[in-house]
């Protein structure tokens, strides 16, 4: 992997920095695009966001999707 990501490749690889399971360079890697996309940062924080999300809407027992759930799946797709 290089040094620098693309958005593209920085959302292929999401699941792993999520969950701490890349290398110290990878990681690396994925700050410094962090640092220079705002788009990647949100993009990021709506994929942290959509499980505690969707955990709310099935603990609550409601059958609809909360509506910022709703919005973050939106704003994904844009």
């Amino acid at each position: 992997m290089s040094s620098e990501l693309t958005c593209k490749e920085l959302i292929d690889f999401l699941d792993d920095y999520v969950a701490g399971a890349q290398t110290a360079q990878a990681r690396a890697a994925f700050e410094a695009h962090l640092s220079i996309c705002p788009e990647c940062v949100d993009y990021l924080a709506q994929y942290r966001a959509a499980p505690r999300l969707a955990r709310a809407a099935l603990d609550g027992g409601a059958h609809a999707a909360p509506e910022d759930l709703i919005q973050a799946i939106l704003k994904t797709r844009r």
